[in-house]
């Protein structure tokens, strides 16, 4: 079993709520928008890290990390990207490469907004963890947390980390 911290929407921010909540975890994934270096760096040591990059990472961030990762943990095949839509209005060009990849979950950031969705015409279970950091239009910051065992997602769990905006969680 690995137990999985999936952030985004970090735009240079990050709290010692959030770093807590990510203490339990074997694997952080980030969907990209990280901001900063300050952010990964303060990130809790020896944990793996599958991160991909944002449409507001500059350069210093995609020298470092893709735009796109497909990677395989516990028997699901995974597609990251930052930006994804959301079933069934899939951003430019990313259905086609759902279907190309074959992936049972799909990540994605971007809109800020958590949202977990099994698509039933590609078979993928689609996640957005919303946002962790204080930009944007969101009310509460989010991130989600889950196991992946045998071949599946277990035990979902939403984060709730406060008001964007608020200092103390």
């Amino acid at each position: 079993m690995v137990k999985v911290g999936l952030i985004s929407d970090s735009h240079g921010y990050i709290d010692e709520a959030t770093l807590a909540h990510l203490e339990d975890v074997d694997e952080i994934w980030h969907a990209g928008d990280i901001g900063t270096d300050s952010v990964m760096e303060a990130l809790p040591a020896g944990k793996t890290l599958r991160v991909v990059t944002g449409n507001i990472d500059g350069s210093e961030m995609r020298e470092k990390y893709p735009e796109e990762l497909v990677f395989t943990v516990e028997g699901v095949k995974v597609l990251m990207i930052h930006i994804g839509g959301k079933p069934p209005r899939y951003a430019t060009g990313v259905k086609k490469r759902i279907k190309d990849v074959n992936p049972q979950m799909f990540i994605c950031g971007h809109s800020h907004i958590c949202k977990v969705e099994f698509d039933q015409e590609l078979k993928c279970l689609y996640m957005n963890p919303g946002a962790m950091g204080n930009h944007g239009f969101h009310q509460m910051k989010t991130i989600l947390k889950f196991d992946l065992e045998e071949g599946k997602p277990k035990n979902l769990r939403v984060v709730e980390l406060g008001k964007r905006g608020s200092l103390k969680s």
